[in-house]
């Protein structure tokens, strides 16, 4: 138990510290927090101007964004890199199980993507002059981890499709364009067409967009709850593809000898 831990802990955070892109100040700083800020604020005023939604629909639904992308970005890097920086083979060599060493990996993300989300939030409410409750925080915090933590197993998933596919980068980045404009953080979902809306109601975050903005206006958790649960359901199916992915082309790839060709 003791080693499970070690290696879910310890193991994760080196991984984070050498796979993740965005780790040093001045590039973490420029993608993850000025990038979302300046896009909040573009939709924040677009919005006014339409008046498509007020300023805590844009404000918080970019805040859970940024951490979504965070997420999604980091782990797709915590398995494609992997292959990318030729140290996949030292990993599958490893006598624990690959698959809870890379579904481990999400913790470190889901934690940054929740730092990210805290900033964005807290200077896009400065910014605009959004007031939110004391009282609402922790609740809204508690939104806001649902969305990174299913955003990670997302990219985890997507990440898996590394191991199969040369460019994991395409379908990364395409996917981060469809949470844009499919997940009700900038459209609302009742002004989407019914197929739209059906593939936003399956991807991460839009479930816990909508319970944090009704927690940052001080619903109660008992109003909140049904987007958790359903958030969290998303997280766990998204966690059993990529353990699923992992196992299966693994398995393939040592049988091809496939992951070796970049």
């Amino acid at each position: 138990m003791r080693g499970t831990l070690r290696l879910l802990g310890m193991g994760s955070v080196i991984a984070y510290r050498a796979l993740f892109n965005w780790t040093t100040p001045p590039v973490f700083i420029g993608s993850l927090l000025v990038g979302p800020l300046f896009q909040l604020i573009f939709f924040a005023y677009v919005g006014r101007q339409l008046s498509v939604g007020d300023d805590r629909f844009y404000i918080v639904g970019n805040a859970v964004l940024a951490a979504a992308w965070t997420c999604v970005f980091g782990g797709t890097m915590a398995i494609g890199n992997e292959r990318r920086f030729g140290t996949l083979g030292h990993v599958l060599l490893s006598p624990r199980s690959r698959t809870l060493i890379f579904l481990g990996r999400a913790t470190p993300y889901a934690l940054n993507g929740l730092f990210v989300a805290a900033v964005i939030l807290a200077l896009g409410a400065g910014l605009l002059g959004l007031h939110i409750p004391a009282s609402a925080i922790p609740l809204l915090a508690l939104c806001l981890a649902a969305g990174a933590v299913a955003s990670a197993f997302f990219g985890l998933t997507l990440g898996a499709l590394g191991l199969r596919f040369r460019d994991i980068w395409v379908i990364s980045n395409v996917t981060s364009a469809l949470m844009v404009l499919l997940t009700g953080v900038n459209v609302p979902l009742d002004q989407l067409p019914p197929v739209l809306r059906a593939i936003g109601t399956v991807l991460p975050i839009t479930h816990s967009a909508a319970a944090a903005r009704d927690a940052a206006g001080g619903a109660p958790i008992a109003a909140v709850a049904p987007d958790l649960l359903i958030e969290a359901g998303i997280a766990l199916a998204y966690a059993a593809l990529a353990a699923v992915l992992l196992r299966i082309f693994e398995a393939e790839s040592r049988r091809r000898a496939s992951l070796d060709t970049l």
